[in-house]
């Protein structure tokens, strides 16, 4: 059976900075990682906030950053221009559509609502059984400790009923990332990775 080799992480996280400093302490660390692991960094494009902080990172490491950004927030979040490639997109959906092709796994560091809602669409596409690439909570100091209690409550309540199955991952230390999505994405054939073509463009 082959299965998944992670060489390419989408993370999604926030363009401002928050008001933790072990935020963007946590994104650097990570992009040091990413780059010393050979693994490419999928993300959102900008250069300001906890974005920047992990794309400049896994640069000023050695490694490698696709980013993909829409034309309307090229200049709002000052477009990285030191990646080595860079897709600028006419819309949001185009720029979903490609952060997904291009990954195999997703991580969510700490964010705002645009992080939230491109990590709840990855987890809705995966509950409906339209992907199985690993995701994950970087819960940098707790952050996304409400979310977890409300995922929580939602099965509690059985709008998650018992037989959808919603398969996130959490890591308190950014250490311990890339070794659980490595050992989510062993358990996970490669024919299920994917998403159909036809499928993506509906959604």
């Amino acid at each position: 059976m082959s299965t998944i080799k992670i060489k390419n992480v989408c993370v999604y996280c926030g363009s401002g900075p928050g008001t933790n400093p072990h935020f963007i302490e946590g994104a650097k660390a990570f992009g040091k990682i990413l780059a010393e692991n050979g693994i490419r960094l999928v993300y959102g494009g900008g250069s300001l906030g906890i974005m920047g902080a992990v794309a400049t990172s896994v640069l000023d490491h050695g490694g490698s950053v696709t980013g993909i950004i829409p034309d309307f927030l090229t200049m709002r979040e000052n477009a990285l221009t030191r990646v080595q490639e860079m897709i600028v997109t006419p819309d949001m959906h185009e720029r979903k559509r490609l952060m997904f092709e291009r990954a195999d796994a997703f991580v969510a560091l700490p964010g705002g609502i645009g992080t939230l809602e491109e990590l709840v669409e990855q987890l809705t596409w995966q509950q409906l059984g339209r992907h199985a690439k690993p995701v994950l909570l970087a819960n940098i100091d707790g952050f996304w400790e409400p979310l977890m209690a409300l995922i929580a409550h939602m099965r509690a309540t059985q709008f998650i009923r018992p037989g959808l199955h919603v398969d996130i991952l959490k890591a308190d230390r950014v250490e311990e990332i890339l070794p659980r999505l490595r050992a989510a994405a062993a358990q996970i054939p490669e024919t299920e990775r994917d998403i159909a073509p036809e499928i993506a463009g509906r959604l």
